[in-house]
């Protein structure tokens, strides 16, 4: 077998494990882009030292602890990803004003392809799906990163406290215990009330709701919208620290600050586990429609709980593969 040979069976092995390290690294990091730094850092460092890959444990085991090396490195600097509401209270809409915060504040958004690897098992998709929600997301990011290591290792990918304990170089009580901690943290942010705002599985009815939304933003029809937020819906619009609460204050918001978002068009994306749309607007100077959001949307009991927009267009339209411009149809023009 030829060194040619060995090299390119070793990338394919390697990168056989690429989307489920990216979702592992995107759960400790919050960051899209940070997650594909850090797994193409793990990937280096594994070709590199393969020589030195002695097979006491699995390739997926050995690049795991590579990763987690990586990832409680680049969090050593403590920074925390936040959602708006995680670090300000609401505006009322009177006092609305847009102010952004540097991007490494904020927890960032993540199409589905690239962090859920494909599963024939329901119940593991289904955890999958919850574990990269944003509610659930903003909750990871107040562990420390050791908890919150032992909890994505333990919870979501369903590996044995002493598998853990290997790959962290610790004991199983102390795993059992920083997962307790972890738990206990979780528990009390759910109580808080962020795990209220979780979409469920789509049924019918919930793509009715979707379908609904859909026409009632195109159409920017503030009354049809309405009937589609819960009351305690909020909003949010990273890099901007503002959020809304109420469908009053969201509504307002989109036909002041937020008109020039009338007659926009949407377009399905996955991420997050949850429903999504890139949003494109219409582009006065152009024509068609240009860039605006990718849209993330929670929902829970049959209503709209969360609206979250991250407007970084130039970021997010390339990592969610989407076209820069929308041509418009030949019956608008």
């Amino acid at each position: 077998m030829t060194d040619g040979t060995v090299t390119t069976e070793l990338d394919s092995a390697l990168d056989k494990h690429r989307v489920e390290l990216t979702g592992y690294c995107y759960r400790m990091l919050g960051s899209s882009f940070e997650a594909e730094d850090a797994v193409q850092d793990t990937l280096v460092r594994a070709w590199r030292s393969y020589d030195k890959f002695e097979g006491r444990s699995s390739l997926r085991s050995w690049l795991y602890r590579i990763a987690t090396n990586v990832c409680l490195d680049m969090l050593s600097a403590g920074n925390k990803r936040a959602r708006p509401m995680d670090l300000t209270d609401s505006t009322p809409l009177a006092q609305a004003a847009l102010s952004p915060r540097p991007d490494h504040t904020w927890l960032e958004p993540m199409p589905d392809a690239r962090v859920l690897p494909s599963t024939a098992d329901p119940a593991e998709a289904a955890v999958a799906k919850e574990s990269v929600r944003l509610a659930f997301m903003a909750a990871l990011q107040q562990l420390p990163p050791k908890q919150r290591a032992v909890l994505i290792l333990r919870e979501v990918l369903a590996w044995r406290a002493s598998e853990v304990a290997e790959l962290l170089g610790t004991t199983v009580a102390s795993v059992n215990s920083a997962l307790q901690r972890a738990r206990a943290t979780l528990a009390e942010r759910a109580d808080q009330g962020d795990g209220a705002a979780v979409s469920d599985p789509l049924d019918e009815e919930q793509q009715k709701l979707l379908d609904r939304y859909v026409a009632a933003f195109e159409g920017y029809d503030m009354t049809a919208l309405t009937a589609l937020l819960h009351e305690d819906a909020v909003m949010t619009m990273p890099p901007f620290d503002l959020w809304l609460s109420g469908s009053a204050d969201i509504t307002g918001f989109m036909t002041t600050l937020g008109a020039a978002c009338a007659n926009s068009r949407l377009v399905p994306v996955e991420a997050n586990g949850l429903p999504a749309f890139a949003h494109y607007k219409p582009d006065e100077e152009a024509g068609g429609f240009a860039p605006w959001a990718v849209q993330v949307l929670e929902v829970s009991d049959g209503r709209i709980t969360g609206f979250h927009c991250f407007l970084d267009t130039k970021r997010w339209f390339p990592l969610f593969d989407l076209p820069l411009r929308l041509e418009a149809e030949a019956d608008e023009v």
